[in-house]
């Protein structure tokens, strides 16, 4: 497999401008000659199924949801990163650039964060344009927050709705070109399996949840923007439904599959409260603004919080990370949850919780602003939990959250297989190993909005595609692939549910792939996975049948690719004998006990190439140059 990442030559802040000019365009009588699939419609599929209509596609977008509305976009809630400088307080595209680098502790490509950094001035002026309703000083212009892993506040938000107001922006835009016609859109429907001729992706089959017809659609070039694969862990702050199926099955087809062990633990989360919850509620780290982060000094200290006298309580993050206190790094942040409450410092019932306290905010700034800033968290807490955040400390502790790790995708965001384009969270290219907060919505809108628009032209431009409909033979073959795994979830007739099988997989990868790893727990999980998996064909029940909607059959067949995909994910972190952002091995650690990384032998992509069922995967490798950022330890002290 050949690793082409096409970034253009020429000085970094000229690369994307050049490229642009650079590349082939298609006229705008002749854009209506193409169809393009798009595959999820969040903020990245969203926006780029309605920006390439605009510009005067043919564009067909599958959601399994009912509504383009119900993507998981909509959870996203402190806000969204642009190099405004709005505050005036040293923010510039090269320092967010720096940040986002540095952050994601230099396992990314300089090109494209640098573009990414460039494009976020733009995607605000895309969503006010919009009707985004962002918060606004007193004077009328646009508010800013900070966030972790920067010193500047850069955040743009709506309150702790931004996602959702970002994806209204996105669905009001993709719903404006559906009713002039030039987008078919298709819910309910669920990807699974792309169809590839004569070495290019021309399509897609789905299964419609409805009524469980196969169907196949045809096209010259396929997008995906589907998410993430944080699910695999069975807890998560993402969605139930949310799932991988469409990207690993691209895998299979192959798409090579980067950096899949680089999985990122959010530090603000509500605690696990019992065995059979189902996932876990995501507390916007935006709440570290104003919150501070503290636990006990002593050891099984569990008294009230109340009754804690400031000097004997911990303000752990503030003492090791002075110089970003409680706005540290999602991943330093939650290591560093981890070791208190691993010292015995914990607190609630399970002793897996630390305290994000905001007396002191309310103190200095009154309930009232607090309110304003992040009224709707505060409810949402209180309904959970039971518990007034006005009044006590919020309870938190760090879970699975975002996916650095995604299908290979180069500088145009194609993967290995020509035409397929890759956008948002599916694809690798932006976070390195670790993702900074309120990046995750600006990588979304950039890839949907600004870059597949220039990049797919340049594809079907340069392309001399045939002519292809759905009676082509390789339609029908993956048609026969698709139908045959779901006659053999219906038949296997075992004795487990789905969701047992699930939640112990969740608990492998949790224990031995989770917040820390090392070579021995990996093994164990590479040896537990396929035992399980063979259980899981073995002995799975799926009740129901494929001509109707079968939620027990939707997830079998995602459970499925999550048992092989953490096999990957096992695979990948222990090849990877280092320690960078969320991928922590224990062996490879600070005398202070950081991460530390081995650029000499592990400053590269892995890029996993399929080799069949029964075959090891191929490790490929993208060599990583740092040019503009100094390779160092990274130091937020």
């Amino acid at each position: 497999m050949e690793l082409r990442s096409r970034v253009p030559d020429g000085p970094i802040e000229e690369k994307w401008d050049s490229h642009r000019f650079d590349m082939k365009l298609v006229n705008p009588a002749n854009k209506r000659k193409y169809t393009v699939i798009v595959v999820g419609s969040g903020l990245a599929g969203g926006a780029g199924a309605a920006t390439l209509a605009e510009l005067g596609y043919n564009v067909k977008c599958f959601c399994f949801q009912d509504s383009p509305r119900r993507a998981h976009s909509i959870a996203a809630q402190g806000g969204i990163n642009a190099a405004k400088n709005y505050q005036n307080d040293g923010d510039s595209v090269q320092r967010l650039f720096y940040d986002t680098v540095k952050g994601g502790d230099f396992r990314s490509r300089e090109a494209n964060v640098y573009r990414l950094a460039q494009i976020s001035v733009n995607i605000i002026d895309q969503c006010v344009a919009q009707g985004v309703p962002f918060a606004r000083e007193y004077g009328g212009l646009l508010a800013n927050r900070s966030f972790g892993g920067a010193q500047v506040s850069r955040t743009f938000y709506a309150r702790g709705q931004t996602g959702q107001q970002l994806l209204l922006g996105a669905y009001q835009a993709l719903e404006r070109q559906i009713g002039k016609g030039m987008v078919t859109m298709y819910p309910r429907t669920e990807m699974l399996d792309v169809v590839v001729i004569d070495g290019v992706a021309r399509g897609i089959v789905t299964r419609n949840l409805i009524t469980g017809a196969i169907e196949s659609h045809a096209a010259d070039a396929v997008v995906l923007g589907t998410g993430g694969y944080g699910n695999v862990f069975y807890l998560s702050t993402n969605a139930k439904g949310s799932n991988a199926t469409a990207i690993w099955r691209a895998y299979k087809r192959g798409a090579a599959f980067a950096n899949p062990c680089f999985t990122q633990i959010h530090p603000t989360c509500i605690p696990k409260s019992g065995d059979y919850q189902s996932k876990l509620t995501l507390m916007s780290e935006s709440l570290r603004n104003d919150g501070r982060v503290w636990v006990p000094l002593a050891k099984g200290d569990k008294r009230k919080p109340d009754t804690i006298p400031e000097a004997e309580r911990d303000y752990y993050l503030e003492r090791m990370y002075p110089s970003y206190g409680n706005l540290a790094p999602r991943d330093i942040a939650s290591r560093a949850a981890k070791r208190v409450c691993d010292e015995g410092r914990g607190v609630g019932p399970t002793g897996l919780g630390v305290y994000l306290d905001f007396a002191a905010a309310i103190a200095r700034v009154g309930e009232d602003a607090i309110r304003e800033r992040y009224g709707n968290l505060f409810v949402m807490y209180q309904r959970i939990t039971d518990e007034n955040p006005y009044r006590v400390p919020m309870r938190i502790y760090p879970a699975v959250h975002y996916t650095m790790g995604g299908l290979w995708v180069d500088y145009n965001l194609m993967s290995t297989i020509p035409g397929l384009h890759v956008l948002g969270e599916a694809n690798f290219s932006d976070h390195g190993a670790n993702r900074l907060g309120a990046s995750a919505l600006m990588q979304g809108l950039a890839d949907g909005y600004f870059i597949i628009s220039n990049t797919i032209a340049d594809y079907l431009a340069a392309k001399k595609l045939s002519a292809v409909d759905t009676t082509h033979a390789a339609f029908k073959e993956a048609e026969s692939r698709v139908s045959e795994m779901t006659k053999k979830l219906l038949a296997t007739k075992g004795s487990r549910t789905v969701d047992s099988f699930h939640r112990e997989l969740g608990n492998i990868m949790w224990e031995y792939c989770g917040m820390a790893r090392n070579e021995a727990g990996l093994k164990t999980a590479l040896e537990k996975i396929p035992k399980l998996r063979e259980e899981f064909w073995r002995e799975v029940n799926v009740p129901g049948s494929a001509d109707t909607l079968n939620q027990a059959l939707e997830k079998a067949g995602r459970v499925a690719d999550f048992f092989e995909l953490a096999e990957l994910m096992c695979r990948d972190a222990l090849e990877r004998k280092e320690s960078c952002g969320g991928h922590f091995r224990e062996e490879y650690q600070t005398a202070d006990g950081e991460a530390l990384r081995d650029d000499e032998h592990y400053a590269y992509v892995s890029a996993w190439e399929y080799a069949g069922d029964k075959a090891t995967p191929v490790l490929n490798k993208e060599p990583l140059e740092f040019e503009y950022v100094h390779l160092a330890q990274r130091s937020y002290k």
